[in-house]
């Protein structure tokens, strides 16, 4: 049914036809053979039971039987890596405070200056006025264990893979694996495995940092000029002094900011493995406080995570990317004065726990929140109701379903399902008749998909419409993918659930790529919005994932308006960054050239520049599908539906069968959107000769 963009087109009617038009007027026969026969073929739109294979029991009884053969090894390894734990736990906790912050000041001087002194200085001393200090310092034992073992894992991976070229690729596609399966799914059969408590927060939060060390390894290795790798070799030393003398020090930059992002991985996933409790740390303490509806408690205990994430993020990605550093006699003489400040109070130095000073702000945010909620009840409830109903349900089950007298005041009826499809059958042809035949059919396409609803759409449809979509951004070998991908989610049982995610994340996906393409746009032609908007965009890249659920909480209780919101929130920074540098980018050649034909600024933005950044943007398309991925596990905490909830469910039963099935099917998921969407920049980037 498919031929490829590149092969001659075939003799026919389809044969003056464009591979895009193509493919949409398939996804139309098919979508239009689905809703005719559906009624009377209902396995055209769901997949029967009798069809499946139970996917998850046989992955269970597998793992299961496998992990249980090697627990007696694990439990040892955990009883290792307990040791360390117990001792970096012992020294963070033990160490007097003012010590700690300290060396952390001193620690930036030595690397920025003054100004990453007092942001030390600064840091710490609002973690020790939160009240949080000791759960702190205990997320900061298990930073300080996983991230040596992330750092030697992603290097050795990083190393290997330069050595031994033959294998980069499949050890690419496994990084790839690893950092889209999502980060729940690590804790079921880790937890099965190590058993309950810190060091499976440990193991999981080495396994989802190590990538980003190893793919910089890879990327800065691969970077090095080949007139000093020629040098080593022509000193005469040996592959292993080429390496470790020559070429890693070549690339320390790019090797240094692979610790950056290490490190920011490593505390995002030790919060996330508060879920499973066993420890006392901050991430606890969020989980804890929110549970209980201390929201004032829990945006306390988040703030102490991302000022921590902000001080760690900010120190290490200095030491990547600015080689100067201060005299450390400063820095010597700041841990000096600590310590004798600390020996000369030492029994009287105040107890950190019970130091919480920023306790009655808590407090009075609680008070202040119950107070709003009341006031404005009834407004959150429109704003939160009205979004369901008449935007996120429809979407959900489609008008059909949706449009009830008691929300919009009618029922929707067979007869308005026709005269929607006949007004956009009317449209398409004007469309086509002024040739824009492929937009004709997209919108009959994304008719039907309103009508019904992404959670309700026929498999078929979904199918041949990803085939269709793979088809025309890569060719036949893309279109496969897309297909065969699916197709695995579909006969493993668990396809109902993967479209309530594929609805939840496309919606989110969309609203980021219209308010973060309009703000990245305005940022563009505005410097003062952008000096406004960056520091918004920092912060909410250095917070973990965690935290986001807490401001959403606290307006929006918990539902799925809430996690839509977390999403959004987290996932909007890549398009408004990427829209933005494609924008601000374009050759001035080009530009120059468009305002010599006459062209207005405006015009200018949309026919010079757009076209030109398309490529960059789409990156940020994709990069927002995959944070929003990365987000909808997170949100199954405030009672979210589809894959993510799955997941959750099964590390709350240890149910290792049905975790790992339902995180390769999110995984599947964000790897079809992520080669669609990079199919799409490639055809650009070729397109405009990149």
């Amino acid at each position: 049914m498919m031929a490829d963009d590149h092969s001659p087109a075939r003799p026919g009617a389809l044969s003056g036809l464009t591979p895009r038009t193509r493919a949409a007027l398939v996804a139309v026969l098919v979508g239009a053979i689905c809703l005719l026969l559906g009624p009377s073929l209902p396995w055209l739109v769901k997949w029967p039971d009798a069809w499946t294979i139970p996917a998850a029991e046989w992955i269970g009884t597998s793992l299961t039987w496998f992990l249980t053969l090697i627990k007696p090894v694990a439990r040892f390894f955990s009883m290792l890596l307990g040791y360390p734990m117990e001792w970096a736990n012992a020294l963070f906790t033990g160490t007097p405070w003012p010590i700690t912050i300290g060396i952390v000041t001193a620690l930036g001087w030595f690397i920025g200056g003054w100004a990453m002194a007092l942001l030390g200085l600064g840091g710490l001393s609002f973690v020790l006025a939160s009240g949080y200090w000791l759960e702190s310092m205990a997320t900061l034992s298990l930073v300080a264990v996983s991230v040596p073992l992330a750092l030697l894992m992603g290097g050795g991976i990083g190393i290997l893979a330069n050595e031994v070229p033959r294998i980069k690729s499949g050890l690419q596609t496994m990084m790839d694996v690893m950092q889209t399966v999502p980060t729940f799914a690590y804790l079921t059969p880790l937890l099965l495995l190590f058993g309950f408590g810190p060091v499976v927060g440990l193991i999981a939060s080495a396994i989802y940092a190590a990538p980003p060390m190893a793919r910089n390894v890879i990327l800065g290795l691969e970077r090095v000029e080949e007139d000093i790798k020629e040098a080593a070799i022509m000193s005469g030393g040996t592959r292993i002094q080429q390496l470790f003398l020559i070429e890693i020090p070549s690339a320390a930059t790019q090797i240094m900011i692979g610790v950056n992002q290490c490190l920011m991985a490593a505390l995002s996933m030790v919060i996330i493995a508060a879920v499973i409790g066993g420890f006392n740390d901050i991430g606890w303490e969020v989980l804890l406080t929110m549970r209980k509806a201390q929201f004032g408690q829990a945006m306390l205990a988040g703030l102490v995570i991302v000022v921590f994430a902000i001080v760690i993020d900010r120190m290490s990605g200095h030491l990547a990317t600015n080689p100067h550093r201060h005299d450390k006699r400063v820095s010597l003489g700041i841990i000096a004065a600590t310590c004798v400040i600390a020996a000369l109070l030492w029994t009287r130095l105040p107890d950190p726990s019970q130091i919480a000073w920023l306790q009655p702000i808590a407090d009075g945010l609680d008070s202040g929140l119950s107070s709003f909620t009341v006031a404005n009840g009834a407004a959150l409830d429109a704003l939160k109701n009205g979004s369901m109903f008449y935007g996120l349900l429809p979407l959900r089950i489609g008008l059909d379903s949706a449009v009830l007298p008691f929300t919009w005041g009618f029922q929707w009826t067979t007869q308005m399902s026709l005269i929607l499809y006949a007004a956009g059958i009317a449209i398409a042809i004007v469309l086509a008749m002024r040739g824009r035949p492929t937009l004709g059919l997209t919108l009959l396409c994304l008719i039907g998909v309103l009508e019904t609803g992404i959670a309700e759409l026929p498999w078929p449809f979904v199918l041949i419409g990803a085939g269709a979509i793979g088809w025309v951004a890569g060719g036949r070998k893309l279109a496969m993918f897309a297909v065969l991908m699916l197709g695995a989610i579909l006969i493993s049982g668990l396809w109902e659930k993967a479209l309530l995610s594929l609805y939840l994340s496309g919606v989110s996906v969309l609203t980021c790529a219209v308010l973060g393409g309009l703000i990245g746009l305005l940022c563009a032609v505005s410097p003062l919005a952008w000096r406004v908007v960056q520091p918004i965009c920092d912060m909410l890249q250095t917070i973990p994932l965690f935290v986001f659920l807490i401001p959403v909480l606290m307006f929006f209780q918990i539902g799925e308006f809430s996690a839509y919101l977390a999403i959004c929130l987290y996932a909007i920074v890549p398009m408004i960054r990427y829209t933005r540098h494609g924008l601000i980018n374009t050759p001035e050649d080009l530009i120059e050239a468009a305002v010599s034909s006459g062209a207005t600024e405006w015009q200018t933005m949309f026919e010079v520049r757009a076209p030109y950044a398309a490529p960059t943007i789409l990156l940020g398309l994709n990069q927002t599908i995959l944070y929003a991925f990365a987000m909808l596990v997170i949100a199954a905490l405030i009672g979210t539906t589809g894959l993510g909830q799955s997941i959750y469910l099964a590390l709350g039963s240890a149910d290792v069968g049905l975790g790992i099935a339902s995180g390769a099917a999110m995984a599947i998921l964000a790897l079809v959107a992520d080669r669609l969407v990079q199919g799409f920049a490639d055809e650009r980037r070729k397109a405009l000769g990149l």
